[in-house]
Formats: C-alpha cells, structure tokens, sequence
C-alpha cells in the first residue's frame, strides 16, 4: 500500500511546475461568470471531434475482477447509478471480460449518450474480426474509442501495425470514432506522444507517483513520485499534438486507501489540467459521489 504525505505547499509547487509550458487550456480560459463545471460536463477529446464526461467509469479495476466480483445486479445498478449522475464514459477492455456486463447494464439506455473506450489484446491475426466481437458483445454497432492495449516496447507501432492499420480501416468505416493506445513504460508512451496515428491516450497520471510508466520494458515496473514528471513531459507533447489525453491510475490503483490521498490525486489531474478526462473503477456509489464531489471542488477553485 502506498501511505501519502503531499503537503499543500508540496502540491502547489509540483502543480506549478508540471504547468510550465502548457498552453492555456479553454478550461482554464474559463472567462468569470461562465457556467460551473463539473465532472458531468460532456469535454472534447483532442482534436478526435468526439466528447465524453470529463470522469469516467473504469469497468477494469485489477482487470476487471473487481466490478464482476460485484454480481450482473450490482454491477447494472452501480452503471446506472453513474448514468443518472452524468457520468457516461464507460472504459473496459478485451482483457478486462466485462463488455457483456456492460451491454446488460446499459440496456434500454439511450447509446448515443454513452462514450464507450475498449482496448484489444496484443497482435491478433483478424483484428477486424476480433473488431467485430467486440461489438456484439457490447450490443452496439460502433465504439466510440478503441485502444491497442498495454504497450511497452520504443517500437510498438511495428510489432502492432496489423491492429493499427485495421482500426484505421474501421475508423474511415465509422465502425469506430477514434483509436489510440494505453502504454504501460516510459519509453512506449514517448512513441505515442509522437506518433500522428495515435487519437487518444489512455495514460497512467498520479502524483504520488503509483503504478506510472517507467524507463522499464516491462508492464508493470515498480513506480515511484520522481517518474511524474518524465510522464507529464510526454502529455505535454500529446497535448502540442492535439491527441486527446485521459487519465487512468486516478487512485494508483485502488492503492490509495485514504480519502485524502484520492483527493491529492483526483486534484491534481484537474488542476494541472494535463487530461481531457480522469477515469476510476468504481466499485460502490458512495465511491462514485466522493470522486464527483472531489472532481466539483478541484474545478471550482478554477473557476
């Protein structure tokens, strides 16, 4: 477990100096007077067109175990209950085994209020195929965002060129809305910061430093506060190339079991500014109302 101690003065000077070269967002442009935002807001997605609630519903937490631990019932209740609060990005993946939990959840819900992001696993022989799964396990006819899923080399795009090339082909088909990449190393999260193909990243953001991309190969490399700012290095650069940014690892991955350190965290992905979108697993509603109040308190401070 990780044990946080950030003191105000701490967060404001990380803050401060994560902000240095960031261009001035259009929600820190806020002008006085505007309306107040919140986590329902629906926030566009870099330069993909598309839009989705600035807090999103992760349906992965330690790969998805923990929502399908709840029951098909509380799950359904628990998606519901996001919905009715606004909060309609849902995040899943081929790995994670919830899309038909998913597609049960939001029966007889209006899909087009609903961003739905997944993930595919690895290389697949038939990406389109593996595409076309997807979606019938989901029940809809499109994806709003689709990742290649957990990148670690300096040279994924070569080893995953097969997934990248056929979810070009869907995107032109408008089988999906956008496409992109969740890395899990530093050195494969400075490829995508760069590559132009890449839509959306889904990157690992805390400052406490949990579960972050390393200079490590490797998946899941031990992490610690000084690998913050080489990640938020490549989000700046992102962000210089219109990629949209969601942040993930919101509360290091269920490690921050202090409302305190949730808070720390979820504040600092707002007041940075550096992500379009925060996603958490949830796996109650109370959990649900502290990450929208927190999401509510950190934008009013902005405002």
């Amino acid at each position: 477990m990780y044990s946080i101690d950030i003191s105000r003065r701490q967060f404001i000077a990380t803050t401060a100096a994560i902000a240095g070269g960031l261009a001035l967002s259009p929600l820190a442009a806020r002008a006085a007077g505007a309306a107040r935002a919140t986590a329902a807001d629906q926030v566009a997605l870099g330069r993909t067109g598309l839009k989705l609630s600035r807090l999103g519903v992760g349906c992965g937490s330690s790969s998805g175990n923990v929502q399908r631990s709840l029951g098909h019932d509380s799950f359904n209740r628990l998606i519901r209950y996001a919905y009715d609060q606004g909060l309609t990005y849902l995040d899943t993946a081929q790995s994670y085994q919830t899309h038909e939990w998913i597609r049960e959840a939001i029966q007889g819900l209006p899909r087009e209020r609903f961003f739905i992001q997944t993930k595919m696993s690895g290389n697949p022989e038939k990406p389109l195929e593996v595409l076309d799964r997807f979606r019938q396990e989901l029940g809809t006819d499109y994806i709003d965002s689709v990742l290649t899923h957990c990148t670690v080399t300096p040279d994924w795009d070569n080893e995953r060129r097969r997934v990248m090339d056929a979810l070009d082909e869907a995107k032109a088909k408008k089988i999906i809305g956008a496409h992109g990449v969740s890395c899990h190393s530093l050195p494969a999260l400075a490829l995508a910061a760069r590559l132009d193909w890449v839509d959306v990243n889904l990157v690992r953001l805390n400052p406490q430093g949990a579960h972050l991309d390393t200079p490590a190969v490797t998946w899941n490399a031990t992490s610690n506060a000084s690998h913050v700012l080489p990640v938020v290095e490549q989000i700046k650069v992102m962000r210089q190339n219109g990629h949209g940014v969601i942040g993930m690892k919101m509360i290091g991955d269920g490690d921050f079991t202090e409302a305190a350190d949730r808070r720390t965290a979820i504040r600092f992905a707002i007041q940075s500014d550096l992500a379009d979108a925060i996603v958490i697993g949830f796996k109650s509603a109370k959990e649900i109302d502290e990450a929208v109040k927190t999401v509510n308190a950190a934008l009013a401070v902005m405002a």
